[in-house]
């Protein structure tokens, strides 16, 4: 399984900025028809927003993808310190393209079922666009869990089923099957099930077929 995502990323390393950021006419109605509009650009600036501008911790980034739209936020974090972790070695090259040069940050390859991190370490642990291609959801929860310090935030986005049945269908028949999302998904019920037996405090909200929130440890 993990193999069949990778190569599903590899084979679209010419097309994942496109998609996300709607660079091209088909990315903007790819999103149009079967996301029905939700802005990629829009959901990372709310995602973002969540951490201060002068940000200054330990911040884990899985999966860093090619951080289109972290580049100028991590950039600009001087005084933290930044780990970026992708599963694909692919992904992970144009993220050093973007991401070199800055002392602060470091990239790495890794599993988020199987962080190389020790408990505590991190203020902040950011996943967009992660978990709906996680291949084990549950170990993705806990290891993000467990990496995180008291009081530490989980901030994050991706997909989640029931909202759209359009984007539901798109989700099983084409992108599951790429290997670019993996299931089980869940609901909106089933994720703040999942996460309020986790954390102290959780701030959710729904676009679409997207989900985005900051929960507190």
């Amino acid at each position: 399984m993990t193999d069949k995502i990778q190569t599903a990323y590899e084979a679209s390393k010419n097309i994942y900025d496109d998609v996300l950021t709607q660079g091209n006419l088909f990315s903007r109605l790819y999103i149009r028809l079967f996301w029905s509009g939700t802005d990629d650009r829009e959901i990372a600036r709310r995602v973002l927003s969540y951490i201060p501008d002068d940000f200054s911790g330990a911040l884990l980034d899985v999966p860093v993808g090619t951080a289109v739209f972290t580049e100028r936020k991590w950039a600009s974090l001087k005084n933290s310190h930044i780990t970026c972790l992708d599963y694909s070695t692919d992904m992970l090259e144009q993220a050093k393209k973007r991401l070199n040069g800055h002392a602060h940050i470091e990239c790495i390859q890794g599993d988020v079922g199987n962080l190389p991190m020790a408990d505590d370490s991190f203020d902040i642990v950011l996943s967009m666009n992660g978990f709906h291609a996680f291949p084990d959801k549950q170990k993705a929860f806990r290891e993000t869990w467990r990496v995180l310090k008291p009081g530490g935030k989980l901030i994050a986005c991706f997909y989640i089923k029931g909202k759209s049945g359009i984007t539901d269908w798109l989700v099983k028949t084409i992108l599951s099957k790429k290997g670019w999302f993996t299931p089980p998904f869940q609901t909106e019920e089933e994720l703040r099930d999942i996460l309020q037996k986790m954390y102290k405090e959780i701030d959710l909200h729904v676009d679409g077929s997207m989900v985005y929130f900051c929960c507190t440890k």
